[in-house]
């Protein structure tokens, strides 16, 4: 994994933020009622500082413009490591996906693994697979 020269754009660079999930969290947990990302959403400020500088940009709070978000997301059993972030723009179609592929995975209509591994590899062309074309 890189740790600079990063470069900055619409998907991941995949050199330096390849996408990274917790291997104890089941289908099961991620679908109970009882599971909140809240409780396992753990990322200080150093950290998300340290993955704006792999990118080029200076350590800011960036608002609404701009969000260090997990490539693999908590509700699909996403890790809180540096190498499952990235600096994300323009964020709401990522977390509609998001969102469709918890329902898909808790559905049984998706395996988690399956979503796991294709968020990670290109969120973009899955968004058009499953939200758009649906």
């Amino acid at each position: 994994m890189r740790t600079h020269g990063c470069r900055l754009g619409t998907l991941p660079d995949r050199r330096c933020s390849p996408g990274a999930y917790a291997s104890g969290l089941t289908t099961g947990m991620l679908c109970s009622p009882r599971f909140h990302t809240s409780t396992i959403r753990d990322v200080p400020e150093s950290e998300k500082h340290a993955v704006e500088i792999e990118y080029g940009l200076a350590p800011a709070a960036y608002g609404r413009t701009l969000e260090i978000d997990h490539i693999v997301p908590l509700e699909l059993g996403g890790s809180n490591d540096v190498a499952n972030l990235y600096p994300e723009r323009g964020y709401h179609p990522k977390d509609v996906l998001e969102n469709r592929l918890h329902a898909l995975v808790c559905s049984r209509a998706m395996q988690l693994r399956t979503a796991q591994r294709a968020i990670a590899r290109n969120w973009l062309a899955l968004y058009t697979r499953v939200v758009v074309a649906r």
